[in-house]
């Protein structure tokens, strides 16, 4: 049977997890001086209501190699083929953590795939997987779908401030300048690398969605994956980019809220989208 395995970073409900026999290895996530799971003991509503009013940064820890060794234990014990889905090894060290579990089981029928996406671009991939193993595809078959779909995940936002990414390490003290600017929006991607990049400024909220629409006319999108509108907290911006993308005749396949891993790093107020280009 092939299983598969996320971290936290996908933000899957417990229900879909559950629904889909899927295992959850959580980051932490730490703000002053308490510790939680995320997805576990942290959910979305609750970490935002605490970002905004705790004066502490949060941090994420990764997961550690044993996080890991339990679940492919088991599946070695089972026979099981696992198929791991996880956070751009460029943005956190889980993926490191479940290669050094690999090495530590001695099992073959592990497969790890850095997403080199967050959030709902690791979703997309897990959705595709789900589907590719309900039509009876094989492991191999599955894992090179997997690695030539992610080169085409997109994701674009607009974040309120770059403060919280600098402070993660995730942006460079220069490029999170921009954000001391009153009123300007930072627009960022991730990177074919896996990486976070800014990619603009604009002043305002109305500016940045007619920026990230523009960024969007310039793809084709895959057909087989419509689009997903992204927020943190706060549905307003989330709102009327989604009024633009219906107005252009786009079709949204779910608004997502980003949990407490990637929401950590961006900060509430921000919004975006992800889609698949055609390949």
């Amino acid at each position: 049977m092939i299983r598969l395995v996320v971290d936290s970073s996908a933000d899957l409900m417990q229900e879909e997890l559950e629904a889909c026999n899927i295992s959850l290895v959580p980051l932490q996530v730490t703000i002053g001086n308490q510790s939680y799971y995320d997805g576990v003991d942290l959910f979305r509503d609750e970490f935002y209501e605490l970002l905004t009013t705790s004066t502490e940064f949060p941090k994420t820890s990764q997961p550690s190699p044993q996080d890991f060794v339990e679940i492919f234990e088991k599946a070695k014990e089972q026979g099981d083929t696992l198929l791991c889905i996880l956070l751009s090894s460029a943005l956190s060290g889980t993926y490191q953590s479940a290669v050094l579990a690999k090495s530590i089981v001695e099992y073959d029928g592990i497969y790890l795939i850095d997403s080199l996406s967050a959030t709902v671009g690791t979703r997309m991939l897990v959705e595709a997987a789900k589907g590719m193993v309900a039509a009876g595809n094989n492991i191999t078959e599955i894992v090179e779908y997997l690695e030539e779909m992610k080169k085409h995940i997109k994701i674009l936002a607009a974040v309120d401030t770059l403060e919280y990414l600098c402070r993660g390490g995730r942006v460079s003290k220069t490029a999170a300048a921009i954000g001391e600017m009153a009123s300007l929006k930072p627009l960022i991607t991730v990177s074919a690398e896996g990486k976070v990049e800014v990619v603009g400024k604009r002043p305002g909220t109305q500016r940045a969605i007619s920026f990230l629409m523009k960024k969007l006319a310039e793809y084709e999108l895959h057909e087989a994956y419509p689009l997903y509108s992204l927020f943190t907290y706060g549905t307003s911006n989330c709102e009327k980019l989604e009024a633009k993308l219906i107005k252009e005749n786009y079709q949204i396949k779910k608004r997502q809220q980003i949990g407490p891993t990637i929401g950590t790093h961006v900060g509430p107020e921000a919004f975006g989208i992800c889609f698949v280009e055609k390949f």
